[in-house]
């Protein structure tokens, strides 16, 4: 006989970036700043990633398109692995993404591909919460406490020693 089961995902809306905190502020800005370097001639939608390592450096990525389709990468990897290349053991404790042109009430967020990476990355970092911040400018900020919330059933390193 099936069952049903559910998945539930806790976020906090803050009504804009001015109501954070001034370190998540600074991610966000950091992120958007980065959004403006994006090379993105083919889709016009630039994004950007911020994020803040626990020993305070913050790092930044956007995304970088290819015209050979799939082959560029986006902003979140382009910082998580610049992250990691300085400093294989580093643990980030949060990441800011922003769309600049998107308006309204719903932040863009990360796509499959960045979530897995998020994903990973806090089982790199022994399961250490990496708080996602996703804002909308001159609008609102959704935080996760814990960027597994985006891949509630997610696929990982256990299924692969079977």
């Amino acid at each position: 006989m099936a069952t049903t089961g559910s998945v539930v995902v806790e976020y906090t809306v803050h009504p804009n970036v001015a109501a954070m905190s001034a370190d998540d502020q600074e991610l966000v800005k950091a992120a958007h700043a980065a959004a403006l370097r994006a090379y993105a001639p083919y889709s016009k939608f630039k994004v950007g990633a911020a994020l803040r390592a626990s020993d305070g450096r913050v790092i930044t990525g956007s995304n970088q398109e290819n015209a050979s389709f799939p082959a560029g990468i986006c902003a979140e990897r382009t910082a998580l692995h610049a992250a990691m290349a300085q400093d294989p053991g580093t643990v980030i404790t949060t990441m800011a993404v922003i769309v600049p042109q998107v308006t309204g009430e719903r932040p863009v967020s990360p796509c499959g591909i960045c979530r897995q990476a998020l994903l990973e990355q806090e089982a790199r970092q022994d399961r250490e919460p990496l708080r996602l911040l996703m804002a909308v400018e001159n609008g609102p900020v959704f935080e996760l406490r814990s960027a597994s919330a985006l891949l509630p059933l997610s696929f990982d390193a256990s299924f692969l020693n079977g």
